[in-house]
């Protein structure tokens, strides 16, 4: 596909990377020249330098015969006029924006095909609460993915000693829990890959990955992690978008939420906007500060400030003060290798989460969900099997018969809302979502082919 990415931030050159290497034509906008000639030391793509609202760029850039364009500069305006340049003047089929403003995102109406024609609209802030606010209501795992609107959702955990799968086998759980349908859809130790069979045995410290019912989750958790953190009270360092919109999704959800944000302005506007949240004015790596507020009786620490510098330091020394789980977001590449396996209990990377959601929109075949893993390494995705058994190369098959790549699992299918854990004898039916875990994420496009419907098929 012909793409165009307007902007080279941290998130266009995450999307880069991952377009360029499933081999797509991918040409890059921005004003920054510098920043563009250090894509092309890295990347095999075009560039344009100039302002990716002018007609004349998207023009250069080759907006005539462009599929998609996703605009993600960091100003909302430019990326609202871009797309709506691109249809009006281009044509350009699939338009996709990055707003972070919730002056925009919350006027609706603003989003049509008599408004702005952005066809989908893309906000971090939204994203990375969603994904915060989930690790928070699954204290033990360090990863929670929603398929299928939320019906079915992969989790990873990692094994602890006592937890009472870990040194059995993997077909012990049909024993453990009779009536919950799972599967282990990979298992990493020690960075290496296991693929999970009958007789494969949990180790302590294994990375687990499962697939359930999302009403199973907690009961299947139980079995291989920690479930006796109870989450109550929250620490927040940093309020801005992403702080405030996480201190409000946690106080709608029932938990005590403290935030700690060390511009005084902002730390009065946020004041006025929380109901309940106790908003500090300090520093959130200051020892004293943090002592004053009894750290150690803190369940999440969570530093998600604009420094990824100051995330890590604060996470750090509320983790050695007695803090039971801290998260930091964290942007840089080079500090995600390095803190992967230190003493910071969740490391996010929004990059990772946030170009999951645009390849949503950018994958062939039908995919409603992509998702990263193992930072970037691995990927789940959540195909539509459309058609029938003449027009479809899944629907009609058997799972044991369909040519997936090696490392290519399927964990579940949701049919007609109802999640289904199938086994190699289980036929694909029209309509189902199906759950597919990849280790070598290499491997998409023959995936995507599969679910891709005969062009005659209407």
């Amino acid at each position: 596909m012909k793409i165009i990415i307007l902007g080279a931030s941290q998130v266009g050159r995450s999307i880069c990377d991952v377009l360029v290497s499933e081999d797509n034509d991918v040409t890059v906008v921005d004003l920054d020249g510098a920043a563009l000639t250090k894509l092309l030391d890295q990347f095999d793509i075009r560039t344009v330098q100039g302002n990716a609202a002018y007609p004349a760029i998207l023009s250069d850039a080759g907006a005539e015969d462009a599929d998609i364009i996703i605009a993600v500069t960091n100003s909302d305006e430019i990326n609202m006029l871009a797309c709506q340049i691109a249809a009006i003047k281009f044509g350009t089929p699939t338009k996709i924006a990055r707003i972070r403003s919730n002056q925009y995102r919350d006027s609706k109406d603003l989003f049509h095909d008599k408004g702005l024609t952005i066809d989908v609209v893309i906000s971090p802030e939204a994203i990375l609460t969603n994904h915060i606010s989930r690790l928070v209501d699954h204290p033990g795992a360090f990863q929670v993915l929603d398929f299928a609107g939320g019906t079915v959702q992969l989790v990873g955990v990692k094994a602890y000693h006592d937890g009472p799968l870990v040194g059995s086998p993997l077909r012990d759980l049909k024993k453990h829990m009779p009536n919950i349908e799972t599967r282990v859809a990979a298992i990493y130790r020690r960075n290496q890959i296991i693929k999970p069979k009958g007789h494969t045995i949990i180790k302590p410290d294994d990375e687990v990955f499962f697939v359930a019912a999302r009403k199973h989750i907690r009961r299947v958790m139980g079995e291989m992690c920690r479930m006796d953190i109870k989450v109550k009270r929250i620490l927040l360092a940093g309020g801005g978008n992403i702080g405030l919109s996480l201190a409000r999704t946690l106080e709608s959800n029932g938990y005590s939420v403290k935030i700690i944000e060390q511009n005084k302005s902002r730390a009065e506007v946020i004041a006025g906007e929380l109901n309940n949240v106790v908003v500090l004015n300090g520093d959130a790596a200051d020892a004293d500060l943090l002592l004053q507020e009894n750290i150690e009786s803190i369940d999440a620490f969570i530093a998600v400030t604009e420094s990824d510098e100051v995330n890590i330091l604060a996470a750090m020394v509320a983790k050695r003060m007695g803090a039971k789980r801290v998260m930091a977001l964290v942007n840089r590449s080079v500090y995600l290798e390095k803190l992967e396996h230190n003493d910071i209990d969740i490391v996010i990377a929004p990059r990772e989460i946030t170009v999951g959601t645009i390849l949503a929109h950018i994958r062939q075949g039908d995919v409603e969900a992509v998702h990263s893993l193992r930072r970037g390494r691995a990927e789940a995705i959540e195909a539509v099997a459309h058609g029938d058994e003449t027009s479809s190369k899944v629907v009609g098959q058997y799972i044991r018969d369909l040519p997936l790549p090696e490392g290519t699992g399927i964990g579940a299918i949701v049919r007609n809302k109802q999640v289904v854990i199938p086994d190699r004898d289980e036929k694909i039916e029209t309509e189902d979502h199906v759950i597919l875990f990849m280790v070598d994420k290499s491997c998409i496009h023959k995936v995507e082919s599969l679910f891709e419907v005969d062009v005659s098929f209407i």
